[in-house]
């Protein structure tokens, strides 16, 4: 019902959705969010780095909350840390559900706590160097929503 991963390594989100979508057949919706290193503003690479005692197991309680909480067929999160270049996927969230509503608000709440709520650290790098980046009022807003 949860496949929830952290890679290292680059991945595939069409893939991904297409394999997770095969495996909900009795779903009447899936929500997909796929969050990529924008391309522009002089970013020249991103990097998360994490707390690998906590990252996992952080992600998994996530996945348990969101399954708690709506009526999902599936959920699937795919994380990547290290060092990526503008355009590579950082995160593939989707949610499998009988009715659409389901599956919109459980994706949105994944991503509001992964955005603002994780283990995680990010940094951008441009032509002047790398710079730590934190979370903005925005996302503080979107995770209270909750």
């Amino acid at each position: 019902m949860r496949d929830v991963r952290l890679l290292d390594l680059g991945f595939d989100p069409s893939l991904e959705l297409e394999r997770f979508t095969a495996g909900h057949p009795q779903a009447g919706g899936v929500v997909s969010f796929l969050g990529q290193v924008r391309q522009g503003e002089g970013v020249e690479a991103l990097e998360l780095r994490h707390y690998e005692p906590l990252t996992l197991p952080g992600m998994r309680a996530l996945a348990d909350a969101v399954l708690a909480r709506w009526a999902l067929d599936g959920l699937l999160i795919v994380h990547r840390i290290g060092v990526m270049v503008p355009r590579d996927p950082i995160v593939l969230v989707a949610a499998a559900a009988r009715h659409r509503r389901d599956a919109f608000a459980a994706a949105d709440f994944a991503m509001d706590h992964l955005k603002s709520e994780s283990w995680f650290w990010k940094r951008e790098k441009t032509s002047d160097g790398w710079r730590w980046i934190e979370p903005r009022d925005e996302d503080r807003r979107d995770l209270a929503r909750w």
